[in-house]
């Protein structure tokens, strides 16, 4: 049976087909996702939810003119093969291959670069705005998703939008989950909105019936829609879109194509803002990613038989770590209190969620809001503890320094996915953290060179008094024996792991690469003490100061940008104390955009693995 999938070159492509062959093309681009990601891993269930929405989009609209916006970008596959990237998708997530999140770089189709969530609103308000402003007439779609309405910046776009009633649709893509499951009022309100999938069927079923009687089906359709206009007004009087001045339609089965293209052709007309409420399913058409939606969520490859991970390592991940580590504490200390934002998951707290319910906050995608709920359980003597990854922790930079820093108030940060982060591309690389934490006031900010010793550190925080925060990389610890009762490290206090004449201090996952750089440039007379750094602040001032005053070589490495990062802070305390006469490097990355690729990969192509490192250091000492 020849493939519909094969003929779809462009959106062009596919409104020249009759609508009955949606469904199939719909199976067709489920097959294909299924079989690249299986392979390359990456964002399954939200993908495989957005498959006939994502197609009816194309089918009745008119891309790239009309503006479509991804609210978050992991649920844009469909998108991206239907808009002339299907020969190059068995590139996703891979080195020079398709990122898998809207890419403006990719396609003249990808209107925005979306990698974190809630931004879409704002921004195609502002396109909404400016279209009419330059007396254009297309029409501007933003496909959210509803764990993406936790966050307070989509409230506050649709504040104004409800305010300023430019025409613009909102696909509010409703499957009860952003990452984890969702969270709080608003998603037990949705849920009320949807009244069960009962009322979905029902609804479908009975509109089918209508059309096929003649003459008088489609005036009784009519109707149907004014009663359950009326029907919502009885008994959903505080409607809270409908309040706010947009138009709400729905609640759509998000999987039935043809609700969903007569709902966006009546879209289409409106003279305002619309909100269209389609109910979808994660990980649809695939049983295991169904059944778990949260672990396909953002999958490493897997048997697409049995759903199963092809590799099985024995190290723990460092968020596995830190989730075991802190449920021990906790056991010791019924004051630590765990907050996530829509990670329990990914951030190793699930089992804390398990063991601790009572303990345990998932605040949903509301980053600044998690920061700030931190700071007053820590005004009232209770120890909290704020698992963010990296790059999604700089969202709430002004909660940390004016909630936290300023009140200088003890609360634990850990930031997961710090450093370079396979697969995901720029919008995920955690390499700003050092700069945006290490000149807070009262700051800690620590990094670990394996997995015991972030235990180390987690102990450790609790006991400084001051907020404290540590960061790790994404993936496995490197295998060493982890203490049962780690031992506490003083504050600001750096770790020689080799003698040496001339300094190479190492901040975090770097060390170990910094090691073995030593011990080769060792073999053609360059004497390197390498000193794990553990801390960016406070610094372990007595020991730089003791090779600074030798005259010696310093070598600053760390896993982020250098600009104003960990070798600046130990720049900067030499150039306060007095002048030197010493030769200083610092190596880290550099302030610009990060490619698509695994870690190793992109390390490799700055010069942060173990060669980079020693030719990088032999050019400085032989220059």
């Amino acid at each position: 049976m020849p493939k519909l999938l094969d003929e779809i070159q462009s959106p062009g492509d596919l409104k020249r087909l009759p609508p009955e062959k949606l469904p199939q093309l719909a199976d067709e681009v489920r097959a294909l996702i299924l079989e690249v990601v299986s392979q390359n891993g990456g964002h399954l269930a939200s993908n495989l939810g957005a498959v006939e929405l994502t197609l009816a989009l194309h089918y009745v609209f008119d891309s790239p003119r009309d503006t479509i916006i991804w609210d978050v970008g992991h649920q844009c596959y469909t998108h991206k093969i239907l808009t002339g990237r299907k020969a190059r998708f068995h590139t996703l997530r891979q080195h020079q291959g398709i990122l898998g999140f809207p890419d403006r770089n990719e396609s003249e189709h990808d209107i925005y670069n979306t990698g974190h969530a809630s931004t879409a609103l704002s921004a195609a308000l502002g396109i909404a705005v400016a279209r009419n402003k330059r007396r254009d007439d297309h029409k501007v779609i933003a496909v959210v998703g509803d764990g993406a309405l936790t966050s307070g910046v989509a409230w506050e776009a649709l504040n104004q939008i409800g305010i300023l009633r430019e025409p613009l649709i909102i696909v509010l893509n409703y499957n009860e989950m952003s990452i984890s499951a969702n969270v709080g009022a608003l998603s037990k309100y949705l849920t009320y909105l949807v009244s069960g999938q009962h009322y979905l069927r029902i609804k479908d079923q009975t509109k089918s019936i209508l059309k096929s009687i003649p003459a008088v089906g489609w005036p009784l359709i009519k109707v149907g829609r004014a009663l359950e206009d009326t029907v919502k007004k009885v008994f959903f009087p505080g409607l809270v879109f409908e309040e706010l001045g947009i138009r709400y339609v729905g609640p759509v089965q998000g999987h039935s194509l043809t609700s969903l293209l007569e709902v966006f052709r009546d879209a289409r007309t409106y003279d305002g803002p619309v909100l269209i409420h389609c109910v979808t399913q994660k990980g649809r058409g695939y049983a295991p990613a169904q059944s778990n939606p949260e672990r396909f969520h953002g999958a490493a490859p897997f048997n697409r038989v049995t759903g199963e991970p092809l590799v099985r390592a024995a190290v723990p991940t460092y968020s596995a770590v830190f989730g075991k580590t802190l449920c021990c504490l906790a056991r010791q200390d019924e004051r630590i209190i765990a907050i996530t934002a829509a990670m329990p998951e990914g951030t190793g707290l699930s089992g804390f969620a398990r063991e601790f319910p009572g303990r345990f906050y998932d605040v949903g995608i509301a980053e600044q809001h998690a920061v700030n709920f931190a700071a007053g359980l820590a005004l009232r003597g209770l120890k909290p503890v704020v698992a963010i990854y990296s790059t999604f922790l700089q969202r709430a930079y002004d909660q940390l320094y004016h909630d936290v820093a300023l009140q200088d108030l003890p609360v634990v940060f850990v930031l997961d996915r710090a450093g370079i982060v396979s697969d995901d591309g720029p919008t995920h690389q955690g390499i700003n953290d050092i700069v945006y934490l290490r000149h807070l006031p009262h700051m800690i900010l620590m990094a670990p060179k394996d997995e015991n010793e972030l235990q180390r550190m987690l102990k450790s925080a609790f006991t400084y008094g001051h907020p404290s925060a540590v960061r790790f990389p994404k993936g496995r610890g490197r295998g060493v024996a982890l203490e049962e009762d780690p031992q506490k490290i003083e504050l600001g206090r750096s770790e020689r792991l080799k003698e040496g004449k001339n300094l190479l201090l190492a901040f975090g996952s770097t060390v170990p690469a910094a090691l073995e750089a030593a011990l080769e440039l060792e073999k053609e007379g360059l004497s390197l003490a390498v000193v794990n750094a553990r801390f960016a602040k406070p610094l372990d001032e007595e020991a730089i100061l003791s090779y600074a005053q030798k005259g010696s070589m310093i070598v600053t490495v760390e896993e982020g940008i250098v600009s104003g990062g960990f070798g600046s802070a130990v720049r900067e305390f030499l150039d306060r104390e007095r002048r030197f006469d010493i030769r200083f490097l610092r190596i880290g990355l550099p302030d610009e955009i990060y490619p698509l690729g695994k870690a190793d990969e992109i390390k490799g192509m700055f010069g942060l693995d173990s060669p980079g490192l020693s030719d990088r250091i032999r050019r400085f000492w032989r220059g």
